[in-house]
């Protein structure tokens, strides 16, 4: 039997599942880019509050907006779904009733865009990733010569992208006189509400000048940090869960136990009470922001490649490597050296709490999903740490063996032939294929302006403990390294 509101009463006692009457609940949160993780945070989050609040005007309709996958997944279920929160030992299953509706992929945009003009709606939130966003890394600006924003800006009544629509409903919002929705990204970028506003307002100005005077003066843009490490599902984890609830589940999230986000308060149209379900609103958002990104992100990237070099699949896998671990402890040591931490975080405190995360093998994180996308996930995570270094005339070898982890892994996928998934990918692999010497190898992939910029390119100190780094790392034992590579 498939789990939807009628088998609800087929559960095992033990298995949570929502105690509001789903049947009065107001989607008034419209969700692009409705994935693993937005179920396993922001929905999670709005669930815990229709349960605990009882306010009942705070439901979630999401969008895949590309792909119509969790549509199928889920409407046949009436948008509920499983939680599973796994701790090392421990594992606890609840239903999460938040979703109230679904809109599938571009067919489904002028639907969906019709929901995001509507009054109903009061906040819009996205996790999109850093490619959603369509910023060049490497100026900030829109690429407005991009394929889909080009389609777009060429016909903004009909748009298919994030931005076309978020534009164009409140470009209909204001014609109709309806106050505008909230913007609320909740990607794992740094100063995300600032990315999504300088997005939107590019893209208005493109289309409106007086739509993007209005939007920067009406729209809210709160930023937030959001943090829970959540794998993709796999068949297994569907399988097992299955089992447990006694119901067929086609997407169920698999996550960890650990839960946070912290949101700057500023909503144009109210918000729900997500502080009574454990979110925390603060002004210290950079700091916590910060923190996460580079303590957290810095060394899941670095032992993403790591891991891809040395043959570990997971996390928990590749934290039983000396080798890797070795390279963390003082890659944590130089982050926290030039780390604004929040008042009354102990940030060697944080780092502990991390590994203990990280050696969590109940979760089956992937290094090759954690390493996709590194163009787009260096520039915050360990290329903003190393700039607060060298702005305090301080050495970073850790760092700079994190970024020869990266170029090494850059040049072992050209080498194999191998499929990168990063939107840079053909001018990476192109780069790290033009020799096997390691100083030239660096050269070429440190001249990507788009991810390293012009100063760290010129910067000899860094270039040569990058290459010294690479050396070691292609000598180390262990490391798989492409036939004929000249240490």
């Amino acid at each position: 039997m498939r789990l939807s509101n009628a088998s609800l009463g087929q559960l095992p006692a033990q298995i949570g599942r929502p105690a509001y009457d789903r049947s009065k609940v107001t989607g008034s949160i419209v969700h692009l880019g409705i994935g693993a993780f937005h179920r396993a945070h922001q929905a999670m989050f709005t669930d815990a509050v229709l349960e605990s609040v009882g306010d009942l005007s705070w439901g979630i309709v999401g969008a895949g907006v590309i792909s119509a996958d969790m549509q199928k997944a889920l409407v046949p279920q009436d948008g509920l779904y499983t939680l599973a929160e796994m701790g090392a030992d421990s594992e606890n299953l609840r239903v999460i009733g938040s979703i109230v509706g679904v809109f599938g992929g571009v067919e489904d945009a002028p639907a969906l865009l019709a929901k995001m003009s509507d009054i109903s709606t009061r906040i819009v939130s996205i996790t999109v990733t850093e490619k959603g966003y369509c910023l060049d890394p490497a100026t900030g600006k829109l690429q407005i010569q991009a394929p889909a924003i080009a389609a777009d800006l060429a016909n903004p009544a009909t748009p298919k992208t994030i931005l076309g629509l978020i534009v164009q409903a409140l470009k209909n919002r204001k014609e109709a006189g309806i106050p505008p929705f909230t913007v609320l990204s909740c990607d794992n970028l740094p100063q995300n509400g600032k990315l999504a506003k300088a997005a939107v307002l590019a893209f208005a100005q493109e289309v409106d000048a007086g739509l993007a005077k209005w939007v920067e003066a009406e729209v809210r843009f709160p930023s937030t940090m959001v943090d829970r490490i959540t794998p993709a599902t796999t068949d297994a984890d569907r399988a097992r869960v299955n089992g447990l609830i006694g119901l067929e589940d086609a997407w169920p999230v698999v996550t960890e136990e650990f839960c946070q986000w912290v949101i700057e308060d500023t909503f144009t149209m109210g918000r729900p009470q997500w502080d009574k379900a454990g979110a925390i609103f603060s002004d210290e958002l950079e700091s916590w922001e910060n923190m996460k990104l580079r303590c957290l992100n810095g060394a899941h990237s670095t032992l993403s490649y790591l891991g891809q070099l040395t043959g570990r699949e997971t996390v928990a896998d590749a934290m039983q490597l000396p080798l890797i671990t070795d390279i963390l402890d003082p890659l944590w040591v130089e982050i926290r050296e030039v780390l604004h931490a929040p008042k009354g975080v102990n940030t060697a405190d944080y780092v502990e709490s991390l590994k203990h995360r990280f050696r969590n093998p109940s979760l089956k994180h992937r290094t090759a999903q954690i390493a996709s996308d590194g163009s787009q996930k260096l520039p915050q995570r360990l290329l903003a740490p190393l700039r607060d270094r060298i702005a305090k005339g301080l050495a970073s070898p850790a760092i700079a063996t994190a970024i020869a982890a990266w170029m090494l892994f850059a040049v072992k996928t050209a080498s194999e032939n191998a499929v990168m998934n990063d939107p840079l990918a053909s001018e990476i692999l192109e780069r790290a294929r033009r020799s096997l010497k390691i100083e030239e190898i660096v050269g070429n992939l440190l001249g990507l302006e788009k991810i390293f910029g012009t100063d760290l390119p010129a910067n000899a100190a860094f270039r040569a403990a990058v290459v010294e780094k690479m050396r070691v790392l292609a000598k180390t034992s262990g490391v798989s390294v492409p036939a004929g590579l000249q240490a």
